[in-house]
This record gives structure tokens, C-alpha cells and sequence, in this order.
């Protein structure tokens, strides 16, 4: 193949300053700027503002003879663009645009560059009919259809370059011996260790809950579980696998060696002025083993109750548990809904000089000055009863045990409950008053349940509706059976108190059409207005940014625990405790929907009715 014929001997800037586009200190200031950067001239100028970039396209097509495309006016076709290569389309600046029989279509920045024609006829298998773009559209047009996971890569790295106030600092990094090879490849491969500390430094600027380093058998996935959510940030090259894993395992200092059985372990990382931890697991699966980091931010660890939307009535009546001077409190909900926050907020609470507070917890998420912390080790016999069984003679007035899993910790933790302690724990059940049940249901005598047990408060966390972009709309038919709410319910029929009615007055967004004040007791519910996003950029379209807790508060009563003697069953206990003025968690919910605080779908997708 000939090169293409130049209609002149001129070059580009030269046509540009003949025809009177740019001036010579804007051509200077251009050849610069390409020099500096790296670019060529086209692009330098379309970049600084100083020339139109069909003005180039249109004199290249001249200087060049070929025929010249403007891409911001072309969709290309992603069957299309598949047929040259990401690295090859990056690397090359080229652009597959259409097909037509055994002829492709390609936008160039530089038509003069004949070897990679000729590379894309052998790769394709089809012939090459080039056509000029402007370099600066061309280079967005490339990142665009090919959003590789090098250029995701380069762009995370150039925001943590851009974002990070000072260097990241390892703290607490244990050596370990190993191979020179696996030394090279973990440690000193400059690459991999930026790239690691970008994704950690990433996943906490954007306030991510957990990072999860995942090995298929054609690529590697990094994904960040942000507001109860994973999404999918980027895919490293498979050639790191075994480099990064083995990074993560020496900042985690853990065995690299080992890759058959999990293993445990913790990275603690000044980033910025922030020191940041990170709880590492590792998981061997088919391809490699997985890695998820939870991140514990202390920065970001609220105290404070009413921040995470419990009703001013569930608060008291937690408050008036937890400031008891013995008895029993517990916490329930699945895995990572907030009950290890709501207890240490519970405990701050009470912290003062003149208690003693001791915690047994597996792991220890974070360290809070004057409080006792022991960390549960199975392993060597550390057990949650084993560690209460210590506490009970190290003089304490408050215990916090981490979960209560076997008959063994219930039986110690209702005797310290009764003999003058304050024991607060966490339990994995459904509902408040599952909660009894499952007590009853380990082995724990009802009379020693209904006499220690102070509260018991269930939880789920929703995601919000982002303030930005919140409207209102009225309540849909489908969503008020979604509910499970009858077409004549009411709150008074809701059993919803004129407390909470008003709560949810004062409440309600100001970003919307307020909870009117002729909503009362007998208001038909299907009659109120609900609250939605319509999707911003600043929740990335998605209607919804943080989260938020909904509460079932269960205060023990007289009443209730005449029904926990008589064994009564769950159905009983949450009419009674209903009927004493505990809010569900679909109730609750439902109150943080009139709010305008989140969505049906998400309270459906939490609760039961």
C-alpha cells in the first residue's frame, strides 16, 4: 500500500497559519503543549481552544487527499468495534466505523502510519479503507467504545493522583518470608502496588462499605458494595491475578503460600491524614482466590441515634434500657444492617468515668477509648463464653457481647443479666419478637428470659432517596398492595399513634410537597403522598444516595412478659407489643416513605408485613 498523497508539501501548522485559522504564538504554544504531553499538534490545539476540530479535519483531508469523518455526529456499531482489538484501537488511535462486504471502514488520526493498516488487514481479515478524524474527538470516541480495564485503570489512578492529600503509609506491616519470584512479584512490581493503593484509596473516597477482589477464568473484577449495593468499578488485567493477590496478603500479613484453606487477616493504612482499616478474607475458589475488604472508617462511625432516623419514641425507650443498671438488651437484624454501630452508640451513651464496660466481639470493628475490648478467638479457645465467663470477675457494669450463638453464651449472659450487669448483645433473627422465641428455643428458661430481658430492638438499613433529585407523586395502587396495606386502611386501623402521625408532619422534605396537615389518624393511607428520585448526577442516576435505619423497638412490658411465661408464640407477642405502642419494621418503614426519606421498593424488599 502507497502512502497517502499530501496536496501539499506544508505541513499542518504552516496550512493552518496560511489560511489564517491561528496565530504563530498559538502555533508555538501548541507544538509545546503536544511536546510536553505527548499529543500531536491537532490535538494539542482542538484541546487549548484555539482552533475548531473540523477546521483540521477538513485541512488534513486536503493535505491528505482522503475523505474525513466527523465523529460526534457517527454511532458506531459495538459489533463493529469489536473487530480490531482495545489495545491495538488505544495504542494505534484507530476507530472500526462500518462494514461493507469485504471493506472496513477506519477512522485515523494519522493516515500516514502504514503498518498499522497493514496490521488491521491481517487481524481483521478484511480490507482497509481509511478515512481522517480529529484526533480529539477520535481519542474519546476510543475510550468510549473501548472502556478497557486499562483505561479504567488509568483514569482511577489519575482521580487518586489528583485526590489524595498526602501519600498512603502502610501501618503495622509485617514481614514474611518468601520466594525472591513472589518478592518481586508483590512487592516490587511498581504497577501492582499503585494499583492496589488506588482502588483502597478509591473505594474510601467514595464511601464504600466493602471491596470485593473477584478471579473468573477470562478476567479479574474489582467491585465496591457502596450504600448496601455492589457495582462493578473496574477489571485489571488477568496477568496480575497472582501479583495482586499475593500484595493484598502481605499488606494483610498473611501466608502467601497458603492458597487452599481462608484466611484472615487486617491492613491498616494511613491515607491522607485518615488512618483507615481494612478487615481482608480470602476465599479459594475455582479460578483464584477471591479477596473482600471490609473498610472500617472510624471517620465515618456516627454516635448519634436520632442521625439514623429512629423515631423519637423507639429512642426513649432504648435509652431508658440501656441506662438500667442490669438487665438484658438485644440487638437483632441480618449481616451488615448496623447492629454493631447501633450498640456502640448505645454504649457512648453510657461511658463515663465511673462505669466499667467491657466488649467481647469477633472481629473488633473499632477501637473506642475507654471501653474494654477483647477480641474472640475460637481457634485457641477464646470463645464469646469463654471471654464472659473472664468478665465476670473483672468487676464490670456493662457487658457487650458480639453475638449470642449457643445456649452456653444465652445461659452466662441472662446470670450476669440478673446478678446486677447490663449485658447488650446481637442476635440473627427476623423480628423483635422472633427474638424470645429463638431465646426460648436454645434452651433458656422462660422465667429467666422474661425476668433479665430490658428490650429488644431489630433493624434494617434502606437506601435513601437522594435529596438532589427527589419529587413527589401520589401513592400507586400496585405499591399500597406491594405494602400490603387494604384499600380502607387508615392510621388509626394501622395502629400508628398521633406521635408518629405528627413526627411524620414535622419531618417530610422540604424538597417536595410537604405531609399536609389535613393528613390525621382516620386519613385514608392510599390517599398520602409518596416521595421518589428521578435520577441526577450527583446519585449517578439512580434516584437513591445513602442509607438509613428503620427500627422495630421492642420495650418488654408487664404484659409481655406474662405472654414470654405462658410460652406464647410469635404471632401473640407482636400483637401485644403492637398494642403497647411498638412499631413494626414495615410500619416504621412505611412512616420513612411519607417522609420522603426512601421508596416502597426498598421497604418491601427489607421487611414483611
Amino acid at each position: 500500500m502507497t502512502a497517502p498523497a499530501a496536496a501539499t508539501g506544508m505541513r499542518l501548522g504552516d496550512l493552518l497559519l496560511k489560511e489564517g485559522l491561528i496565530s504563530r504564538e498559538q502555533l508555538d504554544k501548541a507544538l509545546l503543549e503536544g511536546k510536553q504531553n505527548g499529543t500531536r499538534l491537532g490535538y494539542a490545539l482542538v484541546k487549548l481552544g484555539y482552533v475548531q476540530e473540523t477546521d483540521i479535519t477538513k485541512m488534513l483531508a486536503r493535505q491528505f487527499r482522503m475523505p474525513a469523518v466527523d465523529l460526534s455526529r457517527f454511532e458506531v456499531d459495538p459489533r463493529i468495534a469489536k473487530l480490531i482489538p482495545a489495545d491495538l484501537a488505544t495504542k494505534h488511535l484507530v476507530l472500526p466505523l462500518k462494514r461493507d462486504g469485504r471493506t472496513l471502514t477506519v477512522a485515523m488520526a494519522d493516515p500516514t502510519n502504514l503498518g498499522v493498516i497493514d496490521d488491521l488487514k491481517f487481524i481483521t481479515r478484511y480490507d482497509i479503507f481509511p478515512v481522517i478524524a480529529g484526533e480529539y474527538t477520535l481519542r474519546n470516541a476510543v475510550e468510549k467504545y473501548y472502556e478497557s480495564s486499562d483505561a479504567a485503570l488509568q483514569t482511577l489512578l489519575k482521580d487518586i493522583d489528583s485526590e489524595t492529600e498526602g501519600d498512603i503509609e502502610v501501618l503495622e506491616e509485617k514481614e514474611e518470608e518468601m520466594t525472591a519470584a513472589a518478592l518481586a512479584a508483590a512487592i516490587d512490581d511498581a504497577p501492582v502496588v499503585k494499583l492496589i493503593n488506588g482502588i483502597l484509596t478509591d473505594a474510601v473516597r467514595r464511601g464504600a462499605s466493602d471491596i470485593h477482589f473477584e478471579c473468573f477464568e477470562h478476567e479479574l473484577r474489582v467491585r465496591y458494595r457502596v450504600d448496601g449495593a455492589l457495582q462493578e468499578i473496574m477489571k485489571p488485567p488477568l496477568k496480575l491475578r497472582a501479583a495482586l493477590v499475593s500484595r493484598f496478603k502481605i499488606m494483610a500479613s498473611l501466608n502467601i503460600a497458603e492458597r487452599r484453606v481462608p484466611q484472615d487477616g487486617r491492613i491498616k493504612l494511613k491515607i491522607g491524614k485518615k488512618v483507615i482499616d481494612f478487615r481482608v478474607s480470602t476465599l479459594p475458589t475455582l479460578f483464584g482466590e477471591k479477596i473482600v475488604l471490609r473498610i472500617l472508617d472510624k471517620g465515618n462511625l456516627t454516635l448519634e441515634l436520632e442521625k439514623f432516623g429512629i423515631e423519637p419514641r423507639a429512642e426513649a425507650d432504648l435509652m431508658e434500657a440501656v441506662m438500667n443498671p442490669y438487665g438484658m438488651v438485644l440487638v437483632t437484624g441480618p449481616t451488615g444492617s448496623g447492629k454493631t454501630t447501633t450498640l456502640y452508640s448505645a454504649l457512648s451513651k453510657v461511658n463515663t468515668m465511673d462505669v466499667n464496660i467491657m466488649t467481647a466481639e469477633d472481629p473488633v470493628e473499632y477501637n473506642l477509648f475507654g471501653i474494654n475490648q477483647v477480641l474472640v478467638r475460637t481457634d485457641i479457645g477464646m470463645t464469646f463464653a469463654a471471654a464472659l465467663k473472664a468478665f465476670l470477675r473483672q468487676d464490670p457494669n456493662i457487658i457487650m457481647v458480639g453475638e449470642i450463638r449457643d445456649l452456653e453464651t444465652g445461659g452466662i449472659a441472662i446470670k450476669a443479666a440478673l446478678t446486677g450487669h447490663l449485658v447488650m448483645s446481637t442476635l440473627h433473627t427476623n423480628s423483635a419478637p422472633e427474638t424470645v422465641t429463638r431465646l426460648l428455643d436454645m434452651g433458656l428458661e422462660p422465667f429467666n428470659v422474661a425476668s433479665a430481658l430490658n428490650l429488644v430492638l431489630a433493624q434494617r438499613l434502606v437506601r435513601r432517596i437522594c435529596s438532589n433529585c427527589k419529587t413527589h407523586y401520589q401513592a400507586d395502587p400496585d405499591e399500597m398492595r406491594a405494602l400490603k396495606i387494604p384499600e380502607d386502611a387508615t392510621f388509626r386501623s394501622m395502629q400508628f399513634t398521633e406521635e408518629a402521625v405528627e413526627n411524620a408532619k414535622k419531618t417530610s422534605t422540604k424538597h417536595a410537597k410537604p405531609f399536609s396537615d389535613e393528613y390525621s389518624l382516620d386519613t385514608r393511607l392510599w390517599d398520602v403522598t409518596f416521595f421518589k428520585g428521578t435520577g441526577c448526577d450527583a446519585c449517578n442516576g439512580s434516584g437513591l444516595k445513602g442509607r438509613q435505619g428503620i427500627y422495630e423497638v421492642m420495650a418488654m412490658t408487664q404484659r409481655l412478659r406474662k405472654l414470654i411465661l405462658q410460652n406464647m408464640g410469635v404471632q401473640e407477642l407482636k400483637e401485644a407489643a403492637v398494642q403497647d405502642g411498638m412499631l413494626t419494621l414495615r410500619m416504621d418503614g412505611l412512616l420513612k416513605i411519607l417522609k420522603g426519606i426512601t421508596t416502597v421498593e426498598q421497604v418491601v424488599r427489607e421487611t414483611s408485613s
